[in-house]
This record gives C-alpha cells, structure tokens and sequence, in this order.
C-alpha cells in the first residue's frame, strides 16, 4: 500500500488513459469480429419478410386464416341481433 502512495495524479492519470485506449481497441476488435450488423443490413428485407411469417404463425394465423376461408354454413340466416343473442332461423 506503501508503494501506491507514491503514484502522482498524472501517473494515475496515464494509467487510466491507457486503459481507455486498451478497452477501445478491444471493443472495436469484438465488433468486428461478430459483423453481425452488416449482414443484417444486406439481407434486411429478406429478414423483415422472415420475421412476419414467423410471427403470422406463431399468431396463429395459419389456423384463423383456413378457418375463416374454409368454413361451411353451418350456421342459420340471423333474424335479429342484440349483443351476443340471435334469433336464428
């Protein structure tokens, strides 16, 4: 400990500007190495496209959109209509 009270405010100083130059250079080395973001951004309409099919099914989309083109008619002409109550004929 003796030997820390030695160090003058500009050393410390000088240590702390090395370090941020250290933690810059490895900061910028980790980006560059995953290059994540350029690929998205070349492929961005191809992954836009991706991530709404992939959201449509896990809506459920699949399911409501055959239900919805494929239904029979089963059901009767509605007569009257109040709220959830019909008069089915």
């Amino acid at each position: 400990m003796a030997r820390e009270a030695k160090r003058t405010v500009e050393d410390i100083r000088r240590d702390i500007e090395s370090e941020r130059e250290q933690l810059a250079t490895a900061a910028d080395q980790l980006r560059d190495s995953f290059g994540v973001g350029r690929k998205l951004r070349a492929n961005l309409p191809a992954v836009a496209a991706g991530a709404l099919g992939v959201g449509f099914l896990f809506a459920g989309g699949i399911g409501a959109t055959a239900r919805l083109l494929m239904r029979r008619g089963r059901e009767g002409k509605t007569k009257a209509r109040l709220g959830r109550f019909r008069i089915v004929d």
